[in-house]
């Protein structure tokens, strides 16, 4: 099992990235602030950043650091890696299941159906927690919905089937969603997801959170050899992480969802946090973006059973596993691609 290394986060907008040695250097002002061995790091993500020097590029990609690039809102702009690592073989054959409507189809109805079974825990954890009322009823309905959702996508469908009842399925538990937050009503809520730009705090919130999570996965599925850009459900489109969002999907409710939910609920992140731009958007604050990712980092320390590894792994190392996990059933190893379903 792969060893749980650490992510840099830099928040700050007006910082500079340098290599000094084997060390990376975080300026501002050409004062160092931080420094780090290069051999403690598993990936740099760097939020407006400022910039980053050619020698600290060479030497994330000679040691295999990703280096990441994102906007203050964390939009991916850009990522440096070094030389293309792994099994071609394994490429060309995720390539080829690709191009197969049939076997594609296998693939994304897992990642579909631990959706929705990981969606409907969610639901049903906080309908056990609350007292029995009007909005407990409506989580209670909602997760009816997805067991319904859960039973059609078992049934071997289409692609463009299994997207229509993921889209149903997103609506009826995002439909639900503001009946979790029970915490600062007034400045957390939710109506309906909006990205690109989000235009509430708790949809910043959410975006924000997805962002870290798309980024684990991707830099997960290139550590076991395979090309996060091409996927089984999501399209090809140039620049985005197709086989990454996939697997983000079965992910997302636990791991992302239920972090954000605990940061408003248990009033970790307030509305101060939180600015609403000319345009419309919502953005976090660098204090906001800096609490969020530290329980982020301790979030993923803590220990589960994993369902079909049967063994105790962190939840950082989740993303690493399921990658491990299509790897082999690529290869053939297994006859079929266990997607995590939380418990």
């Amino acid at each position: 099992m792969r060893k749980l290394l650490n992510t840099l986060y830099v928040t700050s907008p007006d910082t500079y990235l340098a290599r000094d040695g084997d060390n990376v250097v975080v300026r501002v002002e050409n004062e160092t602030r931080f420094r780090m061995p290069i051999h403690n790091l598993e990936s740099v993500v760097a939020f407006g950043y400022a910039g980053a020097s050619p020698a600290l590029m060479h030497l994330c990609a000679e040691r295999g650091v990703a280096l990441t690039f994102l906007t203050e809102h964390g939009r991916f702009m850009a990522r440096v890696t070094g030389e293309v690592s792994g099994n071609v073989l394994l490429r060309r054959r995720q390539y080829r299941v690709a191009d197969s409507e049939a076997e594609a189809s296998s693939i994304a109805s897992a990642f579909v159906l631990a959706k929705m079974a990981n969606c409907r825990a969610v639901l049903l954890r906080a309908a056990r927690e609350r007292e029995a009322g009007e909005q407990t009823q409506v989580v209670a309905g909602a997760a009816d919905q997805l067991a319904a959702y859960i039973q059609q996508a078992a049934e071997g469908l289409s692609l463009d089937e299994l997207r229509g009842i993921e889209g149903a399925a997103a609506n009826a538990y995002f439909g639900v969603f503001d009946n979790l937050i029970i915490a600062n009503k007034e400045d957390f809520f939710f109506s309906a997801r909006s990205r690109r730009p989000p235009r509430d705090n708790m949809n910043a919130l959410l975006s924000f959170v997805y962002t870290l999570l798309v980024h684990d996965v991707q830099a997960a599925l290139e550590s076991v050899g395979l090309d996060p850009q091409v996927g089984f459900m999501h399209q090809d489109r140039p620049g985005r992480p197709g086989l990454a969002l996939d697997m983000m999907e079965e992910l997302r409710p636990i791991l992302a969802d239920r972090l954000a939910l605990a940061l408003v609920n248990r009033r970790q992140v307030g509305p101060e946090g939180f600015r609403t731009l000319e345009s419309g958007g919502v953005m976090m604050d660098d204090e906001t973006r800096k609490t969020v990712i530290a329980s982020w980092q301790k979030r993923k320390q803590e220990e589960i059973v994993h369902p079909f590894l049967r063994e105790k792994v962190e939840i950082g190392l989740v993303p690493y596993a399921q990658a491990m996990l299509m790897a082999r059933y690529l290869r053939g190893d297994i006859d079929g691609y266990p997607a995590f379903f939380w418990k």
